[in-house]
């Protein structure tokens, strides 16, 4: 099936010009401009391999705009287009998974934190978020990528991969291996928290990147967006998630990355987290938002190194030692943070 042929099952006209945009890294997209209404819309094909079960996240896509909508948010709503037989997923000939989404003019992204203005606005924007899609009962909300937040199982995939490795993949990170077995405890606390229901249970983004936020001209928030990976856990992984990605000053596939934390970032990041959110969270949250930072980044750099050693099937690399690289970048900022917070 045509490019075409999906995008007149959702506006019902071939008179359209399609043009693609390169910058997303998981699902296909392309912009839409229909020439006889004079809209623009978001045309998606949505990448089965990470997200199995397209109409759970266009019902839970749906389900939390129902909830920005009647929480009096004051940011801007990206909103699925039903397609002409009243679907929000539309099925190609070869069983590819297509939506559309509302576009939203004059917008910009940014794939770094520019400045502390921007980490403060851009943060401030997500606990905003959070604070309106978290009520007293929630939802019922379906759970997108299995096993996602599960940190028992990201140990248990790591220590499959040190035993079924190559001696040369070994070999090359055994400075990392050796770091990570030093920290293996790390994530333990995490883990017993939750299983011991010490964590209340909230909606949480899932992938809070600056990436997911879209800015005015003048670098104000307008839209967090992205909303595939929503789901329940604890909302200390949206905050751990938000510390590695904002306060990292170099680019994560950077090897040499010294000194890539930024102290600075980290408490404006935490203050615009909070705005919304502090008399939200239980004293269990508030109290362990720091170790949430650490632990994030540490998973982070498990799952880097994990797919290193399996022969990086998961993660898409440009060389070998990509993965391998990514590792060392986050164990930088991990070693960074904990300097930062007087652990090490």
């Amino acid at each position: 099936m045509e490019l075409k042929q999906i995008v007149t099952g959702f506006t019902g006209t071939e008179n359209c010009t399609i043009t693609p945009i390169t910058n997303g890294l998981i699902n296909t997209t392309y912009l839409v401009e229909d020439h006889d209404s004079d809209e623009k819309w978001i045309l998606q094909k949505i990448n089965t391999q990470v997200f199995p079960f397209p109409e759970i996240i266009s019902q839970n896509h749906l389900l939390i705009n129902g909830m920005l909508e009647e929480g009096n948010y004051p940011l801007e709503i990206v909103k699925p287009k039903a397609s002409l037989s009243g679907h929000f997923i539309l099925n190609d000939d070869n069983g590819g998974s297509w939506r559309m989404l509302s576009f939203l003019e004059d917008t910009r992204t940014f794939f770094k934190i520019p400045d502390l203005k921007t980490a403060y606005e851009s943060a401030k924007a997500v606990g905003c978020f959070l604070n309106t899609i978290n009520p007293e009962h929630l939802p019922d909300l379906k759970v997108p990528i299995p096993d996602f937040i599960n940190f028992e199982k990201r140990m248990q995939d790591y220590q499959t991969s040190l035993q079924n490795a190559s001696e040369d993949l070994l070999e090359n990170a055994a400075p990392e291996i050796e770091m990570m077995n030093k920290l293996m405890s790390l994530p333990q606390k995490w883990i017993e928290m939750e299983r011991d229901h010490l964590l209340p249970k909230r909606i949480i983004h899932g992938d809070p990147n600056v990436r997911n936020i879209l800015f005015d001209s003048t670098s104000k928030p307008l839209a967090v967006i992205d909303l595939d990976t929503v789901t329940v856990s604890t909302i200390l992984y949206d905050f751990g998630d938000m510390a590695r990605s904002y306060t990292n000053t170099l680019d994560e596939d950077l090897k040499t990355a010294e000194n890539n934390f930024n102290p600075h970032m980290y408490r404006t990041v935490k203050d615009g987290f909070l705005l919304y959110l502090k008399k939200k969270l239980s004293f269990d949250e508030l109290e362990n938002l720091d170790y949430a930072a650490q632990t994030v980044i540490y998973i982070q750099a498990i799952r880097f190194l994990t797919d290193y050693l399996n022969g990086s099937t998961y993660y898409s690399t440009k060389y070998a030692e990509h993965n391998l690289d990514r590792t060392r970048n986050q164990l930088q900022l991990l070693k960074g943070l904990r300097k930062y917070l007087l652990v090490d």
